[in-house]
C-alpha cells in the first residue's frame, strides 16, 4: 500500500488543507510526505515535524534540530524566520500555519481520506478503554496487520498523531477519550471510524459533565463520524442498556455483548482466579472458551466486546482464542508482580474512578492471603466527589479487605465509610511519606498489596519504593 503514490501527501495539499504559507523550496510544492512527528525527541528520517504550542513553549523553536535530526520539512507557528536562515534551509520545506494543532488535525484528516478502504474501530467508554483498545488490536492483529493507538495517546493531539502513522497496515484501532462535550466530536471526525465501541458508561468526569447522562451524550459523539452507524456496546451497563431498549434509529446497529443481560455475544461458566479468567463464549454461530490472562471480571468484558469484533471483521473462533490469551496489559494497569519475599504487588495507579476502584477491590478479594488496599483520590469528580469516595468505603467492607491505607484530600471518606461499615484494619496517613513508612512497618511475607489512585497522586512512587525495599 505505501508504494502508491495515491496514500502521500503532497506539500501542495498541506498548504491547501491548512491554509498554510511556503516559506522554502515554493517551486517544489510535489515533495511526498509519508511520516510526521510533533516530537523531536522521536523524529526519523524523513519526517515532517509538526511544532505545537504548549502550556509552557513553543515546540516550533525546535524546528532547527528537526532538521539536524533528518527532518525533509517543518510546520511552524509564531515563529520568525530571518532571510539567512530561510537560505541555510532551502532544501527543506518550511510552512507557517495560524495554527499548528489545527493543522495537525487537517493533515490527519486528510490521510484517514486516502486509506478510506482501512477499518477503523473507535473505543470510547467511562473506564477500561485503553486495555479494550489494546485486547481488540491483539485479536485483530491474528489476522490482519494492526495499526493501534499507542499506550492512552487518544485526545486531540494523541489520535491525530495515530491516524498519521497509517503506512501499510489492513486496520487500525484507535482510543478516544474526553473530559468534555464536543472532544469526542473532533476526534471521530477525524477518524471517520467503521465500527464504533462504547465500553461502559461511569463516573469519570462526571464533575464536568454533571451526571451519567451527559456523560453517555458526551460519548455518543463517537457516531457523528461513524458513516456505517456501527456501534458495539456493553449491555450491562444500566445506561447502555437504558439506551439501547430505547433506541428508535433503524440506521443505527447496535451489537451487544455482556454476562447478565440477553446479548449477541456473552459468557456462561465463568472461573475467576487470582490472576486469570475463563469462559464459554457464545456467538450467534458458535460456542468456545476463552482463556484470559489477566484476573477480574472487568476484563471477561473487554474479552466479550473483542470477541464481538473479531467475529464482524472476519477472524475465526481460534484466531480470536489466541489473540486473547496473547493479551498483556499496558503498565501500570493491574501490573502484577510478585517480589522476593513473596509479596504480590498490584500497580493500577495509571487512574481512578469509582468503576475501576470497585473492580480492582473485587479483584483483591480473591487472593487467599492478607489483602492490603493502598489507596489514594479520584480525580475530576466535582460535587460527587465525597458519595462516590463513600462508595469505595463500602466496598472495602463488602469484599473482606484486611487492611486499608488511604491518603489524600478525598480519600478520608473512604475510610470514614470502611470504619462505619465494619472494615478490618484502617489507617488515615496526611501524605504519602508517612503512609509508605507504616506500610514498610507492617507488611509480611506473601501478602498482596494493591496500589489504586488517580495518576495525578503518583502512587508509582509508593510502588517502587516498595519493590526497592524487597527486591
Amino acid at each position: 500500500m505505501d508504494s502508491n503514490p495515491n496514500y502521500k501527501i503532497t506539500v501542495k495539499e498541506i498548504l491547501e488543507v491548512t491554509g498554510g504559507k511556503l516559506l522554502t523550496q515554493k517551486n517544489n510544492t510535489n515533495i511526498e510526505c509519508e511520516k510526521f512527528t510533533t516530537n523531536t525527541n522521536l523524529i526519523e528520517n524523513k519526517e515532517v515535524y509538526i511544532g505545537l504550542i504548549g502550556e509552557k513553549t513553543n515546540g516550533g523553536i525546535y524546528y532547527k534540530q528537526a532538521i539536524e535530526k533528518g527532518a525533509i520539512g517543518v510546520i511552524i507557528q509564531d515563529i520568525e524566520i530571518t532571510k539567512n536562515e530561510l537560505e541555510q534551509y532551502e532544501n527543506i520545506f518550511i510552512i507557517k500555519v495560524e495554527d499548528t494543532l489545527n493543522a495537525l488535525q487537517k493533515i490527519a484528516k486528510l490521510k484517514r481520506e486516502k486509506y478510506k478502504d482501512i477499518p477503523i474501530i473507535a473505543v470510547t467508554g467511562s473506564v477500561g478503554k485503553t486495555s479494550t483498545k489494546d485486547m481488540i488490536a491483539n485479536v485483530l492483529s491474528q489476522k490482519y496487520k494492526t495499526l493501534k493507538t499507542e499506550g492512552n495517546f487518544n485526545n486531540h493531539i494523541g489520535l491525530p498523531n495515530t491516524i498519521l502513522r497509517l503506512n501499510d497496515e489492513e486496520v487500525a484501532v484507535v482510543e478516544m477519550g474526553m473530559n468534555h462535550f464536543g472532544e469526542i466530536r473532533v476526534l471521530t471526525n477525524i477518524a471517520k471510524p467503521n465500527i464504533c465501541v462504547i465500553t461502559n458508561i461511569g463516573t469519570s468526569h462526571i464533575g464536568n459533565l454533571g451526571s451519567r447522562e451527559n456523560i453517555l451524550k458526551s460519548k455518543l459523539e463517537i457516531l457523528e463520524g461513524n458513516k456505517e452507524k456501527e456501534l458495539v456496546i456493553n449491555n450491562d451497563n444500566d445506561i447502555l442498556h437504558d439506551f439501547c431498549v430505547k433506541q428508535t434509529d433503524k440506521n443505527l446497529h447496535i451489537h451487544t455483548f455482556g454476562i447478565a443481560e440477553d446479548s449477541e455475544v456473552y459468557a456462561t461458566d465463568i472461573n475467576q482466579q487470582e490472576e486469570s479468567s475463563s469462559f464459554i463464549c457464545h456467538t450467534s454461530d458458535s460456542e468456545f472458551e476463552i482463556k484470559v490472562p489477566v484476573a477480574g471480571e472487568h476484563f471477561i468484558y473487554n474479552a466479550l466486546c473483542a470477541v464481538t469484533i473479531g467475529k464482524k471483521l472476519g477472524l475465526t473462533n481460534e484466531q480470536i482464542q489466541k489473540g486473547i490469551e496473547t493479551f498483556e496489559l499496558t503498565k501500570k494497569r493491574m501490573d502484577i508482580e510478585t517480589l522476593s519475599n513473596g509479596v504480590k504487588i498490584i500497580n493500577d495507579t495509571y487512574n481512578a474512578s469509582y468503576e475501576s476502584m470497585k473492580g480492582a477491590i473485587e479483584n483483591l478479594s480473591k487472593y487467599q492471603n492478607r489483602k492490603i488496599a493502598v489507596l489514594g483520590d479520584m480525580f475530576e469528580l466535582g460535587d460527587y466527589a465525597e458519595e462516590l469516595h463513600r462508595k469505595v468505603g463500602i466496598e472495602i467492607s463488602k469484599n473482606n479487605i484486611d487492611i486499608l491505607m488511604c491518603t489524600g484530600e478525598n480519600s478520608k471518606y473512604i475510610v470514614e465509610e470502611a470504619k462505619k461499615y465494619g472494615a478490618k484494619e484502617i489507617y488515615y496517613f496526611e501524605n504519602k511519606e508517612e503512609l509508605l513508612n507504616k506500610l514498610k512497618e507492617i507488611v509480611k511475607k506473601d501478602d498482596t498489596i494493591l496500589f489504586k489512585a488517580s495518576n495525578g497522586m503518583k502512587f508509582f512512587d509508593l510502588v517502587e519504593e516498595i519493590k526497592n525495599e524487597y527486591n
